[in-house]
């Protein structure tokens, strides 16, 4: 089954993403989401040992069943409210083919698709 041309998604490019959750509460803010809801949720992924006294951490936001993309916002022309409050910029929205086509270029990165309307 094809791709269809309306379906959006997100493209976390999980090098960047500091684990600092803005992203999470935009999301609750925009949405009035209770403290135990999630539109999208940050996971942390290590410690993982890389040197004699070195760590890393990664850090992977995670839509979940309850994005819709901010619709309301997408309504008006707008990002969604992960988008927007990304410190690190580490979240793209838009077109599932372009997300795509910009993932094949780089490692480290996870798209999520929402069929839009």
């Amino acid at each position: 089954m094809g791709i269809q041309m309306e379906s959006e998604g997100l493209l976390i490019d999980y090098r960047y993403c500091t684990g600092c959750h803005a992203c999470e509460v935009a999301c609750k803010k925009e949405h009035g989401m209770e403290s135990d809801q999630f539109g999208i949720r940050v996971f942390k992924n290590g410690p993982f040992k890389t040197g004699k006294d070195t760590w890393q951490y990664d850090f992977v936001p995670i839509p979940t069943d309850m994005c819709d993309l901010c619709s309301g916002r997408a309504a008006k022309g707008k990002e969604p409210s992960c988008v927007v409050h990304c410190q690190s910029f580490a979240i793209t929205h838009g077109p599932i083919e372009k997300l795509a086509g910009i993932a094949a270029k780089s490692p480290k990165q996870a798209m999520f698709t929402v069929k839009a309307g």
